[in-house]
């Protein structure tokens, strides 16, 4: 897609600008989303400890 338009009196596509503002926040969007996987991965990890502490211990969790 380009910012032009053969059908217009000056010649700029009406569509330009939402193309881009939706690309930005589509880029936007997958920024957050890598972040929030990468947190939830180290998290996870984090619960995994936990829980072998937990076991390890003879202590009872409640399972989810």
């Amino acid at each position: 897609m380009d910012d032009f338009c053969a059908f217009s009196q000056d010649h700029k596509c009406l569509k330009w600008e939402d193309y881009k503002l939706t690309r930005h926040e589509l880029e936007e969007a997958d920024n957050l989303c890598h972040g929030n996987w990468i947190e939830i991965q180290r998290l996870q990890v984090y619960i995994d400890k936990l829980k072998d502490i937990l076991v390890k211990n003879d202590i009872e969790y409640p399972e989810i």
